[in-house]
């Protein structure tokens, strides 16, 4: 897993989550991989990065699990 950050990546929150400063993710997407990372700690937080088919696979789980 690479998980050096390409130099410009838009990083997205959920429209879901508030501005109240709660527990909230950001994704983003480069050509290859996906990354998340902590709302709260968006320059020194640690990412976690997937490639696009994992990332895809985890989604329709996570739609097949009803959340």
């Amino acid at each position: 897993m690479n998980t050096a950050e390409p130099a410009r990546l838009v990083w997205y929150k959920s429209s879901y989550s508030g501005n109240e400063g709660g527990e909230c993710l950001e994704v983003a997407a480069d050509v290859t991989t996906v990354r998340i990372r902590d709302s709260k700690k968006r320059g020194d937080s640690p990412q976690l990065a997937f490639t696009r088919g994992a990332w895809a696979g985890f989604v329709a789980d996570l739609g097949r699990a009803g959340f």
